[in-house]
């Protein structure tokens, strides 16, 4: 497969294949569907355009599948040794995939494979073509041999990729920049950890040796949480653009021997402005163990194409977003403070899912395959893969329920080393069972039926247990913490969830509304616009002002309601209140302990 990612202009990949013919007659080739990271059908073959296919040197005519839209058939004659197929991936403009100084290859959405195979059985040669002068990074080696090249086309660089399986090659995209620098997190004669950084502009790759400090120390406490790497080298990819994290906001994919992160080009350069993004590094690297190297059993699927069920994503992405949380804490990403403050934002979400009275956590692991690419209008009644914030909480009571049983002598490290240690001898895809049985080695305890409360529960009261257990409890005050104030400068909107039950941007349009909350009752919905508040022209600073003085004064707006202008009363007197986490005064403080360095 030969892939030219050179055409920055149009955004427009265009691929060459070359498949030998395993035998004639119908002969069917496969678009990717299912995305590993996404746990769900998201690659659209819709961007698939200009397809042209010559068995051996003459075209041959293609027909699509009639119910599978992935599926193209070609009849294949007697004798013929190869399928020749030429094609173009049309990027979608808002992904920014290819641009001159900044170039990122998602190899499952180029290519096109043959059905009827294992994708770890199927063997590929992989060359690609970018733009002149960018430095690539992949967890993919690089051949340098000088063997001629498919493409041909002034001022581009081609890298030839040694042999892997189809399996390896799409779980090891390629991130190309011209701005860029590469940091060895550990000692050279270990597996290799390096930090790949890829900016848009070239400050934006300084990082100070505190930085790199606390990197190698989330490595080491890493191993020393999960025992024995999984794989061969890793490269932690970083790019640093603005243009590919336009909220502020950070968002990753995970691979056996890299990580994606695509964070604000200031991440490092204003890292007092990231409290929200400082675990995502951490996420995507325990993601080598759990979910890559360990996979529920019914994620696992033998080809891009074959549907997967969500069943343990709490464990998968779940666990993994409470790793996240206690790594940064052991490395020193972020200080104590910081993690409790980062704590009480999911503890306060967890806490007020009226949604819950319906839909229990369980369910909400289905939400990655039906929900995708579809607006949720209202967020905290459908739920939407609350099994992130959620599974931080669950998994703290997991590990406060370890160290209860134990006398403080074991917790959830005690499982990690058992479930996730590379060296251990065990199938690489668990079920629920064998997270219990691991569980139960740890402490015998009836873990099914724990871990059952949290998953059907319909109450809040179960979901948070996890806080008391360790010693804490979620509180609120009148004043926000900075990590409360930086996740609604990445939302874009004034955070009232837990006042009023609204999240309003500057304009005084109305983003989204707490089911059953005030101005819910009140008549508000998202896509209503507050126009005045008390008789003032609306602005955030008058909406909170009125909500902080709601204990002794009524809180009137004037709304537009689908263009109907009226005004409504808030029937609320609490004033503002935003999430803390408070030590419950003569109890065992398990939390402290967990979030200490090993």
């Amino acid at each position: 497969m030969a892939v030219n990612a050179a055409d920055t202009d149009h955004q427009i990949f265009s691929v060459r294949e070359m498949i030998p013919v395993q035998e004639p007659g119908d002969t069917v080739l496969l678009y990717p569907e299912w995305e590993t990271a996404s746990h769900a059908p998201t690659a659209g073959v819709a961007e698939l355009a200009g397809l042209r296919v010559q068995v051996d040197s003459t075209r041959s005519e293609w027909v699509r599948d009639p119910v599978d839209m992935h599926a193209f058939h070609i009849d294949v004659p007697k004798g013929a040794k190869w399928i020749t197929l030429d094609f173009q991936f049309l990027a979608p403009a808002k992904s920014h995939l290819l641009r001159p100084d900044m170039v990122d290859v998602p190899w499952q959405r180029v290519l096109l494979y043959p059905a009827g195979w294992y994708v770890r059985d199927i063997p590929i040669d992989a060359l690609l073509m970018l733009p002149h002068g960018l430095t690539a990074f992949t967890a993919l080696a690089f051949q340098h041999d000088g063997t001629a090249l498919a493409f041909q086309h002034d001022g581009a660089d081609m890298l030839r990729f040694q042999r892997v399986t189809l399996e390896q090659l799409v779980d090891a995209p390629v991130y190309a920049g011209r701005y860029t620098r590469q940091i060895v997190l550990n000692q050279r004669d270990a597996k290799a950890v390096t930090l790949d950084l890829l900016a848009d502009a070239p400050e934006d790759i300084a990082v100070t040796h505190d930085d790199i400090e606390r990197m190698k120390t989330l490595v080491t406490q890493s191993l020393k949480t999960f025992g024995a790497a999984p794989y061969r080298h890793y490269d932690a990819i970083v790019t640093l653009s603005d243009v590919l994290s336009p909220d502020g906001g950070g968002g990753g994919i995970e691979h056996l021997e890299e990580g994606e992160n695509n964070l604000p080009a200031a991440y490092f350069s204003n890292a007092t402005q990231q409290l929200n993004n400082l675990d995502l590094i951490a996420h995507e690297f325990v993601h080598a163990w759990n979910g890559r190297w360990r996979e529920p059993a019914d994620l696992w699927s033998p080809t891009f194409n074959q549907p997967t069920m969500g069943s343990l994503l709490w464990v998968y992405e779940g666990q993994t977003e409470f790793w996240g949380r206690v790594l940064a804490a052991r490395a020193g990403l972020r200080d104590r403070q910081q993690t409790l403050d980062k704590l009480a934002l999911d503890a306060a979400i967890v806490a007020n899912r009226d949604g819950r009275s319906w839909k229990n956590l369980q369910d909400s692991t289905n939400d990655a395959i039906y929900m995708a690419g579809h607006h949720v209008s209202w967020r905290d009644w459908q739920r939407r893969e609350d099994y992130y914030p959620e599974g931080v909480l669950l998994w703290l009571d997991v590990d406060a329920r370890l160290r209860e049983l134990s006398h403080g002598k074991r917790g959830l490290d005690d499982f990690a080393r058992i479930f996730f240690d590379a060296q251990q001898n065990q199938s690489r895809t668990y079920t629920f069972q064998d997270v219990c049985d691991a569980l139960h080695q740890v402490a015998p305890d009836d873990w099914a039926a724990f871990l059952d409360r949290h998953l059907r529960s319909h109450t809040a009261d179960d979901a948070v247990a996890g806080l008391a257990r360790a010693g804490w409890k979620l509180s609120y005050s009148d004043v926000p913490t900075e990590t409360f104030r930086q996740d609604e400068k990445e939302a874009g909107a004034i955070n009232l969830d837990y006042s009023i039950g609204l999240q309003i941007d500057t304009d005084g349009g109305v983003q989204s509304v707490r089911w059953n909350g005030p101005a819910f009752w009140a008549g508000l919905s998202p896509g209503s616009r507050v126009i005045d508040v008390n008789g003032q022209a609306f602005s955030d600073r008058a909406l909170i002002a009125a909500v902080q003085s709601s204990t002794s004064e009524p809180l009137n707006l004037r709304v537009d309601i689908n263009g109907d202008k009226r005004v409504v009363k808030i029937d609320y007197h609490g004033g503002l209140r935003y999430p803390h986490l408070e030590r419950i005064a003569g109890t065992p403080d398990r939390l402290s302990a967990l979030l200490n360095a090993r």
